[in-house]
């Protein structure tokens, strides 16, 4: 399953490199990679370069989120922005860009990178609290109250400003185009720090399938797991938000399309969560510039569109229960 996910990333870069406005042969493609002379070499390192390697790593980065945050939780809806982080972020941009007046990426991105790790920690500080620590239910919950108060404070932001929403709204609907390669760049300490993390708890989550009582009698220290979790999820959500906005869907249907391929089984899930999250995600940017040429489709409208019926189906079918392995 890994190796044909890899493919799949491979062939959806390729064809993010190749498919634009202006199509361009793979020959030119690979010839403009390894310094050789192309006719388009400018169109390929400058502009579709920076939006591919942005979508690939927000991605990855999305697709493990969704893994470790259903794990955590034991929730089958166990999407990143079930903890909180999505609203964060969003509400950090909205007022860095209403009240500082920060007009470029490169100056609100560490913004939002720090709004969703402080809404994170935020609610997993509140579902900690009381007896039984962070359990799921209150994990879910203190998320949710998060998420909302956030998303209160942010439309009153952004409607009280018409500058703060006209620039918020280009960010918020999750998109690849006119973002600098720099800025993948900057964000990659952060996704990758994310991403040994999650793997490292990979065992540790197989045990906590198994239940708190029973994760502890194993040896696993449950908080500290929970914790160390939460964390891989701010970091490697917090950066694919602030990069190419809250894009949704992706940390909720690609780990449960993986399952039923690899299992249960953490140590698999993870990393091939996050080769499906690069797939869906470079995949969708492709498709968004076919269907609406000469103009194009956002990412996240995209991921949205293939989300919400995946949803629809996940409720249809029942599945919305506590989900042990």
């Amino acid at each position: 399953m890994a190796v044909l996910l890899a493919l799949g990333l491979l062939a959806a870069v390729c064809a993010s490199l190749a498919i634009g406005t202006k199509a361009v042969p793979l020959g030119d493609v690979f010839a403009a990679l390894t310094g050789g002379r192309a006719g388009d070499a400018v169109v390929i390192s400058e502009l579709r370069m920076p939006r591919t390697l942005l979508g690939l790593l927000a991605g990855l980065a999305l697709g493990a989120a969704g893994a470790v945050a259903q794990d955590i939780t034991r929730n089958p809806l166990g999407d990143p922005g079930l903890i909180g982080i999505s609203a964060g972020a969003a509400f950090a941009v909205a007022a860095s860009i209403g009240v500082l007046g920060l007009t470029s990426p490169f100056q609100y991105v560490w913004f939002a990178f720090l709004g969703g790790a402080l809404a994170g920690l935020l609610a997993y500080a509140v579902g900690g609290t009381g007896y039984g620590g962070a359990t799921p239910a209150k994990l879910a919950l203190a998320g949710a109250a998060v998420t909302v108060l956030l998303d209160a404070a942010t439309s009153t932001l952004v409607l009280l400003d018409v500058r703060t929403l006209d620039q918020y709204r280009f960010w918020a609907i999750g998109s690849l185009a006119g973002r600098d390669a720099g800025l993948g760049i900057r964000l990659l300490p952060f996704i990758v720090v994310g991403l040994i993390l999650a793997v490292a708890l990979s065992g540790r989550l197989n045990a906590l399938a198994l239940g708190d009582d029973l994760a502890t009698s194993l040896g696993t220290r449950v908080r500290a797991t929970r914790g160390l979790g939460a964390i891989a999820v701010v970091l490697l959500t917090g950066a694919a938000v602030a990069a190419a906005g809250p894009i949704t869907f992706v940390g909720l249907v690609v780990p449960h399309v993986v399952r039923a391929f690899t299992g249960p089984d953490a140590r698999w899930l993870v990393p091939c969560s996050a080769l499906g999250g690069g797939v869906l995600l470079v995949a969708a940017d492709v498709v968004g510039r076919i269907v609406a040429r000469p103009g194009e489709l956002e990412a996240g409208v995209l991921t949205a569109m293939i989300g919400a019926p995946f949803l629809a189906a996940l409720v249809k079918r029942g599945k919305l229960r506590e989900h042990a392995r």
